[in-house]
């Protein structure tokens, strides 16, 4: 039975990943000579982010697409850099994402030189540039090589490890430790009391921005938990039943957002005045009309690649 379409950006990665092929070598050596196969460059900023490499629009309006090269390319342009498995497409290639940032302006190597540009992946996903198969891919690619290069050293003795099960693992050579990517769980939720919804804002967020409120997930503790604690310490509201909406993979680093509604005792709240800098209750109906751009002016809310987005539009429409 097929899955429910996820609503939210990110989501509804179409490849099969083939976790059962990342310890098999000589079948992912294969797959790189295989001349079928494809890589997506990736290129890492100075503050750390990562940008892939994208095509220009073939034509007005058609949008943009992931600039997929032969896999032939790879030692040319990657050298020594992240090389990470993706998966298999519905068309039975083998995708890679590799790290080109050892190529110094990687855009003028003759085989991306005048083909496209490398491209923040936030702001193509905000454009609506990239199908969203696309973007679902882009964000275990980047997710993926943003892990190595931020776990290159093995954290129980310090000696560098290698890269192992096509990207899946790495391994250290000293004490044989073995570490795995992460990802960390973020709740995001939207409270609820009678018939109206409750965001927050943040000080260093545009003017009339409203949000749901979010924070991450603490060891030994459960969504339901981290719900009712996180809207306890952020705006005072006491919570008595949670709900799990959807999730949202988000490649920034590497979080999955947890979206979840919560019935408040009542809509006394204080804010924290740290994490929150304003709060405020919505009716039903004026949130569906800040969704519909027809707000009295004073608030809007976060775009529709947002979560918070699909959590506040699924409040409105009842």
């Amino acid at each position: 039975m097929a899955l429910p379409e996820n609503p939210n950006i990110f989501a509804n990665n179409p490849l099969d990943r083939a976790s059962y092929r990342r310890t098999d070598k000589a079948w992912i050596a294969e797959q790189l000579a295989n001349p079928v196969s494809l890589f997506v460059p990736f290129r890492r900023l100075p503050k750390r982010d990562w940008e892939p490499f994208v095509l220009p629009e073939a034509a007005p309006s058609q949008g943009k697409d992931i600039g997929w090269l032969p896999a032939a390319l790879i030692p040319e342009l990657a050298g020594e850099g992240c090389l990470v498995f993706l998966g298999i497409n519905k068309r039975g290639k083998a995708l890679f994402a590799a790290d080109v940032s050892e190529t110094k302006n990687a855009e003028e190597h003759p085989a991306l030189k005048g083909q496209g540009a490398f491209e923040d992946l936030r702001g193509l996903a905000m454009a609506g540039e990239i199908t969203p198969s696309e973007l679902a891919i882009m964000a275990q690619a980047k997710s993926m090589i943003d892990w190595h290069s931020r776990h290159g050293f093995c954290s129980v003795c310090g000696h560098r490890s290698e890269m192992a099960e096509a990207g899946y693992k790495r391994q250290c050579p000293s004490c044989k430790a073995e570490h795995f990517p992460r990802t960390d769980p973020v709740v995001i939720m939207l409270a609820i009391h009678d018939g109206k919804c409750f965001l927050g804002r943040q000080k260093i967020w545009p003017k009339g921005m409203h949000s749901a409120l979010a924070g991450f997930v603490e060891p030994g503790e459960s969504i339901e938990e981290a719900v009712a604690r996180e809207l306890d310490e952020e705006a005072g509201l006491k919570v008595s039943e949670v709900s799990y909406h959807s999730t949202q993979p988000w490649p920034y680093p590497s979080s999955l957002m947890i979206g979840c509604h919560a019935v408040a005792d009542t809509e006394d709240f204080e804010i924290d005045g740290v994490e929150l800098s304003e709060g405020r209750w919505f009716t039903r109906e004026e949130a569906k009309a800040i969704i519909a751009g027809q707000g009295d002016g004073t608030a809007w809310f976060p775009p529709p690649f947002a979560i918070a987005h699909q959590l506040i539009k699924a409040f409105a429409e009842g």
